[in-house]
């Protein structure tokens, strides 16, 4: 790869981290929801990352948003941690399909893989892991005992919806970003 290539390609995952982050301050809780589950948008530029540079690129973007998000806004690693691991169950499976066939079919069969892996995950994840480690940072002894009904009725439906409100932009742009990225 040239110098030219290296320094386009940094260019743009910096810009797209950028944006990502500052997509982050556009959330909104969802109706019927948790107030805490907050939608964004800021997995677009995540995908895009991953399919114009790769699932590391992707990757990188997803975890400098956070960190970034982290240090200057919310100073709470769970949510972030969250988000973090959310949005890599979502592109992985994504990349993967994609590369399979390249084609547009084939990418949506991974934004439905990914959702499902996203959904999955993120709900042992909080079940097991994250809820218990927040409960016990800030020191909510109820979390605990309430578990079952916190990630049955608001964690899962919220990765169900926000996947796919994220994949469903993502199809809707993937074309025009095919011929700017070639």
């Amino acid at each position: 790869m040239s110098n030219d290539n290296k320094t386009k390609r940094l260019l743009t995952v910096s810009m797209l981290i950028a944006i990502s982050f500052i997509l982050m301050f556009l959330k909104f809780p969802l109706p019927f929801l948790p107030p805490y589950l907050t939608m964004d948008f800021s997995d677009v530029p995540v995908l895009v990352a991953t399919f114009t540079f790769g699932p590391v690129s992707g990757i990188l973007v997803a975890l400098f948003k956070n960190i970034f998000n982290f240090l200057i806004v919310s100073h709470e690693p769970i949510g972030n941690t969250a988000n973090f691991l959310a949005s890599v169950c979502l592109i992985l499976p994504t990349y993967y399909f994609y590369k399979m066939k390249k084609s547009k079919l084939f990418m949506m069969y991974g934004l439905a893989i990914g959702v499902i892996l996203m959904t999955i995950l993120m709900s042992v994840l909080n079940y097991f892991v994250l809820l218990p480690l927040y409960g016990q940072i800030m020191n909510l002894a109820d979390l605990a005992h309430n578990l079952k009904a916190i990630v049955s009725a608001g964690i899962i439906p919220f990765n169900i919806i926000k996947g796919v409100i994220i994949a469903i932009i993502y199809i809707l742009i993937f074309d025009k970003l095919k011929t700017i990225t070639r």
